[in-house]
């Protein structure tokens, strides 16, 4: 199967710093424009996904979901989680207040990667 996302070793030391200050993770990925452009760390429970919005895979064992019409928009594209440095949208994601932001890089799926794409989740 192919992981529709993985991510950077500096996103995964930045994941467990977060799980040691606040436990259990999920990631939310909105549409539109802006901050909402940009992945949103929470407490696992702190967002709750909208009706066939999709849950694309794990990131070091928490879900990271996407808006659905984003996910529309790039289904066909792998997403790598990254970390940069300073502020990013601001707002209500975990890591704003250690001065850092995630980010997402995305490429298209090779023909063969398509082939073997992991499935969705969706919410209900």
């Amino acid at each position: 199967m192919t992981n529709r996302i993985d991510s950077t070793d500096k996103a995964k030391e930045l994941i467990h710093t977060l799980e040691a200050q606040h436990g259990a993770l999920m990631f939310y990925q909105a549409g539109g424009c802006c901050e909402g452009t940009q992945p949103q760390c929470f407490e696992k429970g702190g967002y709750f996904p909208r009706m066939n919005d999709a849950m694309i895979g794990l990131v070091e064992g928490y879900e990271f979901w996407v808006d659905r019409d984003l996910f529309e928009y790039w289904k066909h594209a792998h997403f790598t989680l990254d970390v940069l440095e300073g502020f990013g949208p601001g707002g209500f994601s975990l890591e704003t207040p250690l001065g850092k932001t995630f980010k997402v890089h995305y490429r298209l799926f090779t023909e063969e990667e398509l082939k073997e794409l992991s499935p969705v989740k969706r919410s209900e």
